[in-house]
């Protein structure tokens, strides 16, 4: 049987051990480019990406929508199919006891982006009524509606195209064959082995970790600006660049000693600890807050979300606003895809011993759920006091200031600015689950075999840290045109995943037959190869 990691030669060059040069050259040299344009002029790297952007949004914005709910609906197909008994690596028994298992999948994907928008987008979608519904924007009839619009944005499809049926290729190729848990390793079934060597994997790779690092350097920047803005407000210190810095330096201490210890010490620890103050604060909300309101809107909210799935779901700009499908649906739906790849890579390194079905069920069936709740009370307790008039956070969200809604919605809570540090608390722990997983998966792809040197973990999660202070330097708007930046870099990045559509049910197939799961001529038209 083929090993189940791909160590390094014992003669390899330093350089080697770092990394692929090509990946390496490609990455960090992105990394010098933005920062270096952006000192240059910032405005033209911040229009052209922004003219990039909406290009990207208003061709393919179809394409992407289509792509995610093919993921979901294949998925839950293999799911549900004899195959999905199958294990992951080859191991009669997990490898990560349960609850820490779950832990690391809800902070790692979730992360600061759910969190951050968790309190706003709802109740921006109460004042401002979606495209998929029609009801009178401010009402209580428009509950239903604004969660069920948020919970598409965060729910089964973004959780499945994040690691399902690409973790089930990458953990069939690599634990049985012995291929690397690189992303070149999803285009196998198409182009072969010529894609596993050479330049062209290299090109792959780099794609995939550019989108990374666009997607992950945004929210560690947004939350150096969130934090510094809530201690702001809460204790009157200063909200300038040398707190932002501050901040900075001390999230990129935990993370990066969080990835260094590895997946079984620090990103378990980080992971179980937010799960236990993510609990505690929802204990309090739906106990001490509006928990009639709350329950009901839950309610509403996900039986208006399964009811109009298929609408909201396939929505255009034929039949939306351009600018909207862009800001909201477009935008998610493609920052998803661009994390996806080295999503699927943790989840398959972290999955080993677990079933098929296990793994499905819980990235896209359980954590959807699980992040819904997480909406409702956050988002619901928000359209709650914007109802009632307690708060109005209408010119906040129409200017986007999603860290004004957030630290307006805490104080609101039960516990007001108690419970507004252990949100700000909680977003930063999120933001650093995500730094620790992605240094972790970045130095996976960069090497080729999942225990990389800690150096190199390190080296990746200072890179990021180090590119949001520049930028943050120069001013939020440039951590802004960064993360539009992942729209862009969805393009390339949803082809690698293309495949996974069919190489995925295939895989898993070709592990049950291997596992004696199923007869070896169960499914005659299936190939794993």
């Amino acid at each position: 049987m083929p090993p189940n990691n791909t160590p390094v030669p014992p003669g390899a060059s330093p350089l080697s051990r770092l990394g692929d040069p090509i990946v390496l050259l490609l990455t960090v040299g992105f990394i010098v480019a933005f920062v270096g344009l952006s000192l240059f002029d910032i405005d033209l790297v911040a229009d052209s990406i922004s003219a990039g952007f909406a290009w990207t949004a208003a061709t393919l914005g179809t394409y992407f929508q289509l792509l995610l709910l093919l993921t979901f609906l294949i998925a839950i197909g293999v799911a549900i199919s004899p195959a999905a008994g199958a294990r992951v690596g080859n191991l009669d028994s997990p490898q990560i006891g349960t609850f820490k298992w779950l832990s690391m999948i809800m902070c790692t994907l979730l992360a600061g982006g759910g969190v951050f928008f968790a309190a706003g987008e709802p109740v921006y979608h109460f004042v401002v009524t979606p495209p998929a519904f029609d009801t009178e924007a401010g009402t209580a009839e428009a509950v239903a509606g604004a969660l069920a619009q948020s919970f598409m944005h965060w729910g089964f499809l973004a959780w499945a195209v994040l690691g399902s049926l690409s973790a089930i290729v990458l953990a069939h190729a690599h634990y049985v064959k012995g291929q690397p848990l690189q992303p070149r390793t999803l285009l196998y079934p198409v182009l072969g082995e010529r894609v596993m060597k050479g330049a062209l994997g290299s090109l792959v790779d780099a794609c995939c970790v550019i989108a990374v690092v666009a997607g992950t350097v945004g929210p560690i920047g947004f939350l150096a600006t969130q934090v510094s803005f809530g201690l702001h407000e809460l204790f009157g210190l200063s909200e300038g660049y040398a707190t932002q810095l501050g901040i900075l330096v001390l999230l990129a201490g935990v993370y990066v000693t969080s990835a260094m210890t590895g997946i079984h010490k620090g990103i378990q620890i980080l992971s179980r600890f937010n799960v236990f103050l993510a609990l505690a604060i929802a204990a309090v909300i739906l106990v001490a807050g509006p928990t009639l309101f709350l329950v009901n809107a839950f309610s509403q909210g996900f039986g208006e979300y399964l009811s109009s799935f298929f609408s909201m779901a396939t929505m255009s700009a034929e039949t939306a606003p351009a600018w909207w499908m862009q800001w909201w649906t477009v935008f998610f739906f493609a920052w998803f895809i661009g994390y996806a790849p080295l999503m699927a890579i943790f989840v398959a390194r972290i999955s080993r011993g677990r079933t098929i079905r296990e793994m499905i069920l819980a990235v896209a069936v359980m954590a959807p759920v699980a992040t819904a709740i997480w909406f409702t009370l956050l988002g619901g307790s928000g359209i709650h006091f914007q109802l009632t008039g307690a708060i109005d956070l209408t010119e906040a969200l129409n200017n986007f200031q999603f860290d004004v809604a957030t630290l307006s919605v805490a104080q609101a809570l039960p516990g007001g600015s108690l419970m507004a540090l252990a949100i700000l608390l909680l977003t930063s722990i999120f933001v650093a689950t995500t730094g620790d997983s992605m240094s972790y998966a970045i130095a996976v792809v960069c090497t080729g075999h999942d225990a990389p040197n800690r150096l190199v973990r390190a080296f990746w999660g200072i890179a990021m840290a180090l590119m949001a202070g520049i930028l943050l330097y120069m001013g939020a708007g440039q951590i802004g045109a960064l993360q539009q930046f992942i729209v862009i870099t969805a393009i390339p990045v949803s082809l690698v995943l293309l495949p996974s559509l069919w190489a995925g049910p295939q895989a898993a197939y070709a592990m049950a037959r291997e596992q004696g799961i199923i007869a070896p001529n169960a499914v005659a038209t299936t190939r794993a190869e």
